[in-house]
């Protein structure tokens, strides 16, 4: 094989093993696979096209997930009126679990002695995508929406045609929703 056949190979490789993340991402945000889909194949093909611009100053998933970020704001843009709505009332039963009725934590959060560590740990990027992943419906949204998307609270609200009252009360429950997730499933630590 020529090394351009070489490279090319390997850049097929290596956009193929990326897809089952893109694809988490763009589902979790979309919450419909065909769009899901959609978003991640003009993803793949836009890595594949662009390719050659791709200076190295980032890791290669990083501008990927960069590009699919994109496509994910392009399909809400396209279909912003089509996407369900979930509600959630989960979230009060969390919240008396995680604070005492004077509203102060039941136990204190546990000290994390070196986060920087742990972030570079693969084990713990794999447990908090588990837990972001198992956010409910529209609180994980709105959370990527803010997160991910880095979407302002107004661009929130008038996508998802909620007040930013309700934007803020679901990004605080998904706050303690990752925090409990973190301290159960990474940390060891249940705070009940």
């Amino acid at each position: 094989m020529s090394p351009a056949a070489d490279e090319l190979a390997d850049l097929h490789r290596r956009i193929e093993a990326l897809r089952p993340t893109l694809l988490r991402l763009a589902q979790l945000q979309l919450r419909n696979l065909a769009w899901a889909e959609d978003a991640v194949s003009e993803t793949l093909l836009a890595a594949l096209e662009g390719a050659a611009r791709f200076a190295g100053q980032s890791q290669f998933k990083t501008w990927v997930v960069g590009i699919l970020k994109h496509k994910v704001l392009d399909q809400l843009r396209l279909r912003q009126r089509e996407a369900p709505y979930d509600t959630d009332d989960e979230g009060e039963v969390l919240e008396d679990l995680v604070f005492a009725p004077d509203g102060h934590f039941r136990t204190m959060p546990q000290t994390w002695e070196t986060p920087a560590d742990a972030l570079q740990q693969r084990q713990f990027f794999e447990v908090l995508e588990a837990c972001m992943d198992a956010l409910p419906g529209q609180i994980g949204r709105v959370f990527l929406m803010r997160e991910w998307l880095e979407l302002d609270t107004d661009a929130i609200c008038k996508e998802l045609c909620i007040s930013s009252t309700n934007v803020w009360t679901m990004l605080h429950r998904a706050r303690m929703r990752l925090r409990e997730c973190l301290q159960l499933n990474w940390f060891g630590n249940p705070t009940t």
